[in-house]
């Protein structure tokens, strides 16, 4: 009988035990959520105001309360990038793909590539980007202008007619007239400057809104 009281008092007292343990986690976890959101504020409000030693402080402090958290080493690689500490922002744009790879940290770690004149890893960056996310004109004019320096002229028209698909803006279709150049193709590059011209309003002819006469009755 004995015996059985003894067990019945310890089942008792585990049951409580874990009841108090839970309590204790859920404020915990609760606190911990708060100050990550804080700290994201400031991380946010330094990068803006362009106070990076307390943008950076906020960020680590974050990554240590949680260490796989990919958006924190994305956004503490621009942050590196921004004050041109790339290989710091490339370990930072590294270990975020790692974690979660994700289009637009990709994106920033060939940018960073290019940026320190790694041709070939930006190349990769970009595909691997482009692979996940296409539908940014963006991502394929950096991947065109990587091209171009490993030489790539068929790249980096191909690129170039994607982007010009996606964006069909002056700007987008000058960069590929200036591909056919390069590549001797000057009749497609005289057509792409003829459609990008009908995209230019005339200089020197302001444009005239047609508006309904007003009849005062």
């Amino acid at each position: 009988m004995l015996s059985l009281v003894l067990i019945g008092l310890v089942s008792g007292a585990v049951y409580w035990i874990v009841i108090e343990l839970e309590r204790d986690v859920i404020p915990i976890s609760q606190k911990v959520s708060t100050r990550l959101e804080r700290l994201w504020q400031v991380a946010q409000v330094g990068m803006k105001e362009k106070k990076y030693l307390r943008a950076e402080k906020a960020l680590l402090t974050i990554l240590k309360l949680d260490q796989k958290n990919a958006p924190a080493y994305n956004r503490l690689g621009i942050l590196y990038s921004r004050q041109k500490e790339y290989k710091d922002a490339i370990e930072c744009f590294e270990i975020a793909s790692s974690i979660e790879p994700s289009a637009s940290s990709l994106h920033n770690l060939g940018l960073i590539y290019y940026e320190t004149e790694n041709y070939h890893k930006a190349a990769l960056a970009f595909e691997a980007a482009i692979k996940m996310e296409d539908e940014l004109a963006a991502r394929h004019i950096a991947y065109a202008k990587v091209q171009e320096k490993l030489e790539n002229d068929d790249i980096v028209i191909s690129a170039l007619k994607k982007a010009v698909e996606l964006e069909p803006n002056p700007q987008t279709l000058q960069l590929l007239a200036d591909a056919y150049h390069r590549a001797g193709n000057a009749d497609e590059a005289k057509k792409i400057q003829t459609r990008r011209q009908k995209l230019i309003l005339p200089a020197g002819r302001p444009l005239k809104v047609k508006r309904s006469r007003r009849v005062v009755y």
